[in-house]
């Protein structure tokens, strides 16, 4: 019996599905009875690596070792063909990506109880913005990587297509929709003909009118909250010396995400840091950036950071504490300095969907429905942003973390059986 596949491999989670003939799509089990995974690998110093959720278990309760996150960030970059070092030798960014997708592979297989040869993997409207050959380059890099992994037929699909497909079992008449999928890396945005009566056709082309995306995701709003909130507990925005200079914001970036914040611990950045400390103006705050540098607390950070995020998504103030820091700084932020702190990404967000309802040639008020996938879509300034351009639609919120991998194992059947 063959077995039928689909892989969202996420920037912030992955999640995979299985198909076979006449039967609709499962999620696969990836951890502890979870249909998602955290994009997340902890490689210990006795040589362990472990995945998800226990891989930051380990990385959060110091254990020594390498933790690597949001790789998906890195296809199509430069960075993609050089190594980092792993219990002191060079590992090449395309072995780790290979690593993570090999376990995706096994933990689908464990869950079909048979091998799965054919797969569709998601993929954004773009990996790279304004990159054309960087973004073709993502993609062989992807392929090439599922390939030596041990599938034997590999195809893709736009994210936003798929998490249509997942939706389009529910309805019951034909609709005209716009998909919203905001991940942790990019958003991508779908116009799309969706109905009962055109699920079964194999070819969707005719129904797909526009497809757009922009390289904003969970993790540019988590940026911008640390950036802006939380940095200046560390120093961020003080000055030093006698011309009163702004301390030097390379190390705060290498800082605020989660595909850089290994760069932090480099011999140079220490000695720029240990130097403007000596002359620093708040050396208190400034110590903070030192302290967190010295006992690699980047990802815990950046932990904390997230959790601001999801709080002040649900309520109207947040209190976050650096616990790992001996002074313990308390950052208290409310839901408006986070809106205000992300309003330029959701500007272009905006922008981005009026590209794609323009390459459509479809007015927003003829738009029925909106389809929400992604964790970030919760947020409720993007929400009221997308109420504004489709006043008329009728918002679909289902299975918002899974819905791209059930739509992929949808089109794996279609394309393969």
């Amino acid at each position: 019996m063959a077995v039928y596949g689909g892989i969202d491999f996420g920037t912030t989670n992955s999640s995979a599905a299985l198909s076979v003939l006449a039967q609709k799509p499962q999620m696969a089990l990836l951890e502890d009875g979870h249909v998602t995974i955290p994009t997340a690998m902890f490689f210990a110093d006795n040589g362990k690596i472990s995945f998800g959720r226990e891989a930051m278990q380990h990385y959060m309760l110091g254990e020594q070792g390498r933790c690597l996150r949001s790789i998906k960030r890195i296809l199509g970059t430069p960075l993609m063909k050089t190594a980092t070092q792993i219990n002191g030798r060079a590992v090449r960014f395309e072995e780790i990506l290979k690593c993570f997708l090999r376990h995706l592979k096994n933990k689908m297989e464990d869950t079909a109880q048979n091998e799965i040869p054919y797969v569709v993997l998601g993929r954004p409207v773009h990996f790279r913005d304004n990159d054309p050959k960087g973004d073709d380059l993502a993609q062989q890099e992807l392929y090439k990587a599922a390939m030596e992994v041990g599938f034997k037929m590999v195809d893709f699909q736009f994210e936003p297509i798929a998490a249509a497909f997942a939706h389009e079992a529910k309805l019951l008449e034909e609709n005209l929709a716009c998909v919203v999928d905001v991940g942790g890396g990019t958003s991508d945005f779908t116009i799309i003909r969706l109905g009962p009566n055109l699920i079964a056709q194999h070819n969707r082309q005719k129904d797909i009118l526009a497809s757009s995306g922009v390289r904003i995701g969970g993790n540019d709003f988590d940026k911008e909250l640390a950036l802006k909130c939380f940095m200046p507990e560390l120093g961020m925005y003080t000055t030093y010396g006698d011309k009163n200079l702004f301390v030097p914001t390379s190390q705060y970036f290498d800082l605020s995400e989660w595909s850089s914040v290994n760069n932090l611990y480099s011999y140079k950045n220490f000695r720029i840091v240990r130097e403007v400390l000596l002359q620093a103006h708040q050396p208190d705050k400034y110590q903070n950036l030192l302290e967190l540098m010295e006992k690699e607390r980047g990802h815990n950070f950046l932990s904390v950071v997230e959790q601001a995020k999801i709080a002040l998504t649900l309520q109207a103030e947040d209190v976050s504490t650096l616990e790992f820091l001996q002074s313990t700084p308390r950052v208290q932020i409310t839901q408006s300095e986070f809106e205000k702190a992300i309003n330029s990404e959701i500007d272009n967000i905006k922008i981005t969907i009026n590209e794609c309802l323009r390459q459509a040639q479809v007015n927003a008020e003829k738009i029925e429905l909106i389809i929400l996938t992604g964790g970030s879509t919760e947020i409720p300034l993007l929400q009221k942003t997308i109420a504004q351009i489709f006043p008329q639609a009728v918002f679909s919120q289902d299975n918002k973390l899974a819905s791209v991998g059930l739509g992929l194992a949808y089109d794996s059947v279609r394309r393969f059986a």
